[in-house]
């Protein structure tokens, strides 16, 4: 038996029994010992009130009355004189009532006192009340009660207590046997649910609504089912976007190499459409290197090395290097970057992430407009933004920009975008740096960019 409800009825089964075999053990122990004081008890307050009367009047009539009382209980009295002879006794003696006759008494108070208590393994448990008459002792009145009665009284109370334990035994069963059943029954559901999510099937439902440990497993694996989901759904689209993406520049690649091999075709056109492979060759590269770049991010290979840096000049150099596209879309960047701000950042990529966005930016901004790049420092923080006069981007697309091969563009016209890998580059190398990313745009006016970085990676500034 391997079920987690066997074990767990088990176990549970095994700790209440010994639970309540102790219990019932010590409440056993404790109820018999108080049923035995109890007889004891009252057969010395029998003997006592016996004595009570003798010591008023002691005469034969008064001892034969005593003796005839007790002649009709299951109780018997022997009455002596102060030299223990036998006056009077209600039943004929055994030996083993003489024996206890013929020991000497010590220490007998006038209160009386318990000769045997040793019900297991005597005929009789006794006491003894001395009779005293104007300060002498006159004799002695001895109770003698079969121990049968009170191994009845025991035998009474261990049938209940055996009653009582089967009961409790059987609503013990059932009461586990409810509970296994309750606490296995949503476990095994959530153990289908897994393996069916391991067998990579749809998503899974578990109507486990209760807002405890179970409920909170439950939808944890709903959460995880919908994660896996989505995950699956992501990595579909992923791998579609990325045939399209090589696909595309893959075919022109191979048509125009054909074209241009072709020997009726001008040198001049020739040139053309090798220009066109050259140009398609370095899409492909990038694309690559981004797709590399992603995937040593998603298994935490992506380091980033910190150190001082002066933002000014980095933002000098970004200009420099985007300068002969600049001059070919005929745009005009416009850099703020008043004073010495030293950041601690991994410069190349830093420049990494300012060289996207600003290709981002060429690609949506129209020709002869104006572009921004400027630092600011905000509450003991940097904010580097990036400005374009583009169309901008509907308000309900901002929230997915940076997700991997997202286009507000959903032609995938390469005239107005690049892969849609640039952006989601830029969030994680900013994330990695502690930093945040955040875009704001409206329609016609144009779309900002801002990088702030944490209040620790701003060394110094004047």
């Amino acid at each position: 038996m391997n079920k987690l409800s066997f074990k767990l009825g088990v176990f549970i089964f095994t700790i209440i029994i010994i639970v309540e075999a102790i219990l019932f053990l010590f409440l056993y122990t404790n109820l018999a010992t108080s049923r035995v004081e109890e007889v004891l008890e009252n057969l010395l307050a029998r003997g006592n009130s016996h004595r009570d009367v003798l010591e008023k009047r002691f005469d034969e009539s008064t001892l034969n009355h005593v003796a005839l009382m007790e002649s009709e209980a299951e109780s018997l009295v022997v009455i002596t004189d102060e030299n223990k002879e036998v006056i009077v006794n209600s039943e004929p003696l055994s030996p083993e009532i003489q024996a206890r006759l013929d020991e000497p008494l010590s220490n007998v108070s006038h209160s009386g006192k318990v000769l045997d208590e040793e019900w297991r393994t005597s005929q009789y448990v006794a006491t003894v009340s001395p009779i005293t008459i104007e300060g002498e002792k006159t004799g002695y009145v001895y109770m003698f009660s079969p121990t049968m009665a009170v191994q009845r009284v025991i035998n009474q109370l261990t049938n209940q207590f055996l009653l009582v334990g089967f009961i409790a035994l059987l609503l013990t069963i059932v009461a586990i046997f409810i509970l296994s059943h309750f606490i296995t029954r949503p476990l095994v559901r959530m153990k289908k649910a897994t393996e069916g999510l391991a067998e990579g099937r749809e998503q899974v439902n578990l109507s486990y609504k209760h807002n405890d440990e179970l409920g909170q497993l439950a939808q944890s694996i709903v959460t995880l089912s919908n994660e896996l989901e989505r995950l699956k759904q992501d990595r579909k689209d992923f791998l579609a976007s990325i045939s399209h993406e090589l696909r595309t520049p893959l075919t022109y690649i191979k048509g125009y190499s054909n074209i241009a091999s072709r020997k009726e075709i001008t040198e001049e056109e020739r040139n053309h459409y090798l220009g066109i492979i050259k140009e398609e060759t370095e899409h492909v590269t990038q694309l690559v290197k981004n797709l590399f770049d992603l995937a040593k991010m998603d298994q935490n290979e992506f380091s980033i090395d910190k150190r001082p840096v002066s933002l000014c000049d980095l933002l000098g150099k970004v200009h420099e290097k985007m300068n002969p596209i600049l001059l070919e879309y005929h745009l005009a960047l416009h850099i703020t970057c008043d004073g010495k701000v030293i950041v601690n950042v991994d410069a190349e990529r830093f420049q990494q992430v300012l060289l996207n966005l600003l290709d981002n930016a060429i690609k949506h901004a129209p020709p002869h407009s104006n572009m921004y790049m400027s630092v600011q420092i905000k509450d003991g923080r940097v904010a580097v933004t990036v400005r374009d006069e583009g169309e901008g981007i509907p308000e309900a697309e901002l929230p997915f920009i940076f997700e991997r091969l997202y286009r507000v563009d959903k032609s995938r016209s390469r005239e107005f975008g690049g892969s849609g890998l640039g952006l989601s580059i830029v969030k994680e190398i900013v994330e990695k740096h502690g930093g945040e990313v955040q875009a704001r745009s409206a329609l016609g006016e144009g779309t900002s960019m801002t990088i702030v970085l944490k209040k620790e990676d701003l060394l110094s500034y004047e």
